[in-house]
């Protein structure tokens, strides 16, 4: 009897363990493997670096997909010589807060002189590119307009021009996948670092493929040369690729943040905290005269597709309303594929708006018209316009934007 009982439990135990490792490999199957540009330059494209000095535009998410910085795989690499790193908002390290410039220094691990491309200088000078034979760009993006890093890339790719320079772009996801684009497109004379050129907010592109579009459409005319990942494909999220996730910036802590950006970064513009200073950026959103189960009701009873609101409570420990209780909502997307980003950005501020009339401001600095591209949403926004009449005063040009884009997909 006991060998039977013996028996017994060791054929459980095999199914249970032959199971387990069934449904693991069931999960990674759903995980495709990408190769970042990174990778596929040091197993495959080297050529393009060998022999050269070599100046590399990076942050800490310029990793392979063993976490392993590309200041180290460069530098440690007998084929090539990097000589300089720079450095986009937030610096190489990624230790600088939103808006804080980070001064030129010495890099401790590696000896190597570090520039900052935010600040007084965004464009690298001459001297800074002294002795440089090719420039690196390996910075992971979050797929949104108003994120400073594609126009640090812009203005690094200038610069190589005019030094005659060449510009190699190492390629990665678009977090928020490559197909949906949304919002207004900029208008040129609400150009600044946070919206340089005509792109909608929510571009659906990769940094290697803006690169391309700007090179061309913009007329930069770079001697540009795009690093192009293995394994990606327009419609995965970046939770697909199987790549490491490292925080962008210090406010853009998960990939679940980079979906909710589109929308709630246009609340920096105004008097509602966009969340700096809980461990929720951009997805908690509040002010200290919002009343949180009206506005999540509100938010609610609209029915925007992908999306729900949890009337929520916060006290952020920096930026607006420091120290203060802030009441408001938590964003929760229910389905990525459905989640209309720019609209339910509209449909929040609108409706907070429309709540609290005698509270709610624009504010002069953060221009919200800067972060949208335009003064007329404000406009309509004040002058009590539907989202919808917003929307469709915006999709003729955000179709032809689409034409355009098409030229420059650089994966299916």
């Amino acid at each position: 009897m006991k060998r039977i009982l013996i028996i017994f439990t060791i054929c459980l135990l095999t199914f249970s363990i032959v199971s387990s490792k069934s449904v693991t490999a069931d999960k990674e199957k759903k995980k495709q493997k990408v190769s970042p540009g990174i990778e596929v330059l040091l197993k495959e494209e080297k050529d393009v670096l060998k022999g050269k000095k070599v100046g590399l535009i990076t942050n800490p998410t310029g990793i392979d997909s063993k976490l392993t910085s590309i200041v180290d795989l460069l530098y440690d690499d007998p084929d090539i010589e990097l000589t300089a790193l720079y450095g986009p908002e937030h610096g190489v390290r990624g230790d600088a807060q939103a808006g804080a410039s980070v001064e030129f220094y010495i890099d401790e691990k590696t000896g190597l002189p570090v520039y900052s491309l935010y600040g007084k200088t965004k464009k690298p000078t001459p001297e800074m590119l002294e002795g440089v034979e090719a420039l690196v760009f390996d910075i992971q993006d979050v797929g949104t307009r108003y994120y400073t890093y594609i126009y640090t890339m812009a203005y690094a790719m200038e610069a190589a021009k005019e030094n005659n320079i060449p510009f190699i772009v190492l390629d990665r996801p678009n977090p928020q996948g490559g197909i949906s684009v949304d919002g207004p497109v900029l208008e040129l004379e609400f150009s600044s670092f946070v919206g340089l050129y005509p792109i909608p907010l929510k571009h659906g592109m990769t940094v290697g493929e803006l690169a391309t579009l700007f090179n061309k459409e913009f007329k930069i005319g770079a001697d540009l040369k795009v690093i192009k990942m293995k394994g990606w494909k327009r419609s995965m999220d970046y939770d697909e690729t199987g790549l490491p996730f490292v925080l962008p910036s210090p406010n853009m802590p998960t990939v679940s943040t980079t979906f909710v950006y589109p929308a709630t970064g246009l609340i920096e513009g105004t008097n509602v905290s966009e969340g700096r200073g809980t461990t929720k950026p951009f997805e908690l959103i509040g002010a200290p005269y919002i009343n949180s189960d009206e506005l999540a009701g509100k938010l609610n009873g609209l029915r925007l597709p992908g999306v729900k609101f949890r009337a929520a409570s916060f006290t952020p420990s920096f930026s607006k309303y420091a120290g203060k209780l802030s009441h408001g909502v938590e964003i929760y997307v229910t389905d990525r594929d459905e989640f209309r980003a720019v609209p339910t950005g509209l449909h929040i501020i609108k409706t907070i708006h429309d709540l609290y009339p005698d509270d709610f401001e624009f504010l002069a600095a953060n221009n919200f018209s800067l972060l949208i591209g335009n003064d007329w949403v404000r406009t309509m926004i004040k002058e009590g316009s539907s989202v919808n009449e917003i929307m469709k005063e915006y999709q003729p040009e955000q179709d032809a934007f689409k034409k355009v884009r098409a030229q420059y997909l650089l994966y299916k």
